[in-house]
């Protein structure tokens, strides 16, 4: 299967039969947890059967130095060796339709799963197993036939077991939807076991650093001894109580049978403590692997990261836990998985954990979650089986891209009713998920038998209430940018979220020196430094202005007195409020906070937001909101669906559901239309150097330069990327403000990265509707 060189610079074989073994185990083992055993198993036996080809072998030989001189006469280059175990499912199961979801596993396990026919007809897997006739390509098993290490393999049958439970209680029609996704977790059993498998062999070093986490009975003792420690600590304040009464109502409801679970708590609630709270118990009780935690922002991820590694987000203090060896549940029992991760942080195990996600406690974006579930790749595909029988929390669930809202809720779902999934869908504002969504023709099924962990959502909103929300009566009331700035400087310490980031950068501009601007015109390596020094002014009572884009809504934990919003989505607004007397300090002194709604210059940006914005306007010409409960909520998310004008932008209903019993499907094509990210977008690396650690954007543009892009560079140079949309990119690119290097797009002049502003880009570049 492989060859080696050892520490002796002698040759080391792999024995192939022994790998189809060893991978076929491992896959089964994977594969149980959802009643796919024999499936992985049979695709573990047959992946690299093609490998026993004469002609493969040379290849190996030849092109690894075993043997230079090693050939097949008539058979030169590198013959392919996932097609012969493709064929011969089909063959061995008479060409009827579930061998080819054997077919899909084997014939995809490098190259990733294929279409069984895109839609240019041009062929994918069929094009590889059949001719042009339509008949099988045989002369490969033909030739296999004669060796006899491979006669064993080739004797094996499909498996008798159904796939997905067909001719169970399930009901057909409803059971074929999730089709796709079972073959995906096998593919994931398959691919992930084969990496392991190769890995052992090929790097035995590596393949040592992997596992060794703790049970979820130890995180579980950590996490009681953190929360009693901090309760010990804590000032005895009404906050404070009702905190600990969410996560109480956490750990009770945890008995519950796994499936769906609804935590609706104001921010400021604690949801992220409590929804672990409720993750450990209930793996505790229900034999659940691992907790997954998908948030929509990076900012956001290391934010949650670090709490749960070390208890506290806050950078000194963190750095005082490690010097007293005080964790939650420590450095190595969490992993965040997502692209602007800082390389520093990560060990070798971190990374290494990445790959297949088998740690307990993974931090990841709702981007590289659903993406990955809908993915073809196989670096993508391998974590899927981890994700079987594991609690999934959903935060901030109201941040679903409503346009792919049709596949995600399908999908989650499939892994609640087939992979023994329990799903927490947690927010402050939660979006109607439950029932019949949108409106004729964007009618999709949405969530049943949710189980509501908090009875009482709109009692406990009130008892969180901490702001008085001010919406003007007139909603044709334009408030001029500046006219807000002057209102702004009547307070000390304000912020203010508007719609967009020209919007931000006009309004900044016309406050005084010492406004802080926060958008993502701005790396992530300053905004991480940004944050951090509002937190701090905050902490310190010092006085602070901040104008900032919507990206400091969703889960930032800062505590403002007065915050100002541009009217958008109530969700928006909602969030903008979760930033206002988030501690409830102001109650000291017999104060609420400020939450203050004004009408900006210019409406939302065409999309999403414009949408919101629509919705909220529509629900205010009708009646006086004056409070943010939950039925405010319900009612409009309940508008904003029904004018979406698509909740199913990948077409899942066409790719991947409607030909399912006939297992049809196009993996391929659907992957690559499953874009959570407008895919309208360019990454620009910028000029930074973060004054505080020294660490410079310029150093490893240089590495870039010199060594081209190796991995853990382009990795650092994540923390330096602005997105611009692909007008503005062109524009730079005309006028020589960037340079390519290596295929990155880097800075080439100076001036074009101001740090405290970001991106300096010029008028003409801008419009409202493209840069938000």
């Amino acid at each position: 299967a492989h060859v080696r060189l050892d520490i002796n610079e002698c040759w080391v074989t792999h024995d192939l039969s022994k790998h189809l073994e060893t991978v076929a185990h491992l896959a089964s083992l994977f594969a149980t947890p959802f009643g796919g055993a024999e499936w992985a198993q049979l695709a573990g036996f047959w992946h690299d059967l093609g490998k026993f080809h004469p002609a493969w072998q040379a290849y190996l030989q030849r092109e690894s130095g075993f043997d230079p001189e090693a050939h097949v006469e008539g058979q030169p280059g590198r013959p392919n060796h996932s097609t012969a175990g493709a064929t011969l499912a089909l063959m061995m199961g008479k060409l009827c339709p579930p061998s080819r979801i054997l077919s899909y596993l084997i014939a995809g396990h490098h190259a990733g799963l294929p279409d069984w026919q895109p839609d240019d007809a041009g062929g994918d897997l069929c094009s590889r197993v059949f001719d042009q006739n339509g008949a099988l390509k045989l002369d490969d098993l033909n030739v296999i036939r004669n060796i006899p290490a491979a006669a064993s393999f080739l004797e094996k049958s499909i498996p008798n077991a159904p796939p997905l439970r067909i001719g169970s209680d399930h009901d057909l029609n409803k059971t074929k939807e999730h089709f796709h996704l079972w073959i995906r977790m096998l593919f994931s059993c398959l691919v992930d076991s084969d990496f392991l498998d190769t890995e052992e062999f090929m790097e035995p070093q590596r393949s040592q650093l992997r596992g060794q986490y703790l049970p979820i009975q130890e995180l579980k003792a950590r996490f009681d001894q953190y929360i009693q420690e901090k309760e010990d600590l804590s000032k005895k304040t009404t906050i404070n109580g009702k905190r600990k009464q969410i996560r109480e109502a956490c750990i009770q409801k945890a008995s519950c049978e796994p499936g769906f679970f609804s935590l609706t708590v104001p921010t400021g609630g604690g949801k992220t403590l409590s929804s672990m709270a409720f993750a450990l118990e209930h793996a505790m009780r229900h034999g659940k692997g691992r907790i997954i935690v998908a948030i929509p922002y990076t900012s956001i991820i290391e934010q949650t990261a670090k709490i749960l590694r070390y208890g506290t987000d806050v950078d000194q203090e963190i750095e005082t836990n490690k010097k007293q060896g005080k964790w939650l549940f420590g450095e190595d029992q969490v992993i965040e998985h997502h692209s602007n991760i800082d390389p520093a942080r990560e060990n070798q195990r971190s990374r290494l954990a990445c790959e297949n996600w088998d740690a307990p406690i993974i931090v990841t974006t709702n981007v590289q979650l659903f993406e990955s579930l809908f993915a073809s790749r196989t670096s993508s595909c391998r974590k899927l089986h981890n994700i079987a029988n594991s609690v999934v929390i959903l935060d901030e669930v109201q941040m679903l891209p409503p346009e792919f809202l049709k596949p995600i809720l399908s999908v989650l779902r499939g892994l609640v009713e087939h992979f023994g999934v329990t799903v927490v869908m947690m927010t402050a504002t939660q979006p109607t998920l439950e029932g019949q969504l949108g409106a004729p023709p964007n009618v999709i099924a949405g969530i049943e038998n949710v189980k509501h962990i908090i009875e009482n959502p709109e009692e406990l909103a009130k008892e969180f209430s901490r702001v008085e929300l001010s919406i003007p009566a007139n909603l044709h009331d334009t408030k001029q940018w500046s006219d807000l700035a002057t209102e702004l400087l009547a307070h000390e310490q304000v912020l203010c979220i508007v719609n967009s980031r020209k919007a931000c950068r006009d309004l900044h501009a016309l406050m005084p020196q010492g406004t802080i601007h926060l958008s993502a015109l701005m790396c992530g390596e300053e905004r991480s430094v940004v944050i951090s020094e509002i937190k701090s002014a905050l902490r310190r009572g010092e006085p602070i202005r901040v104008i900032s884009t919507q990206l400091v809504e969703a889960g930032v934990d800062i505590d403002f007195p007065v915050v100002y919003r541009a009217l958008a989505g109530f969700d928006s607004i909602a969030q903008a409020a979760g930033r206002c007397n988030r501690e409830n300090r102001l109650a000291a002194e017999g104060k609420k906070g400020k939450v203050v709604v004004f009408v900006p210059p210019k409406p939302a940006p065409l999309g999403l937001l414009r949408k919101g914005e629509d919705a909220s306007l529509e629900i205010l010409r009708t009646c006086q909101v004056t409070e943010l409960v939950p039925s405010i909520f319900k009612t409009y998310f309940e508008r904003f669906y029904s004018v979406l004008n698509s909740v199913d932008k990948p077409r899942f209903q066409e790719r991947l559901v409607r030909d399912a019993d006939d297992f049809s499907f196009q993996f391929r094509t659907l992957a690559q239309d499953f874009q959570l990210i407008e895919r309208n977008q360019q990454a620009i690396v910028v000029w930074y150097e973060n004054a505080l650690t020294g660490v410079k954007s310029h150093e490893w543009i240089e590495l870039l330069r010199n060594n081209g892009p190796d991995r853990w560079i382009t990795r650092k140079l994540q923390r330096f990327v602005v997105n611009v949309h692909l007008r503005i990119f062109n524009r730079m690119k005309e006028l020589g403000f960037v340079e390519d290097v290596h295929g990155y797009w880097v800075q080439s002049t100076p001036g074009l990265y101001e740090p405290g502003i970001g991106l300096q880009l010029d008028e003409s570049m801008w419009t409202s509707d493209t840069v938000i």
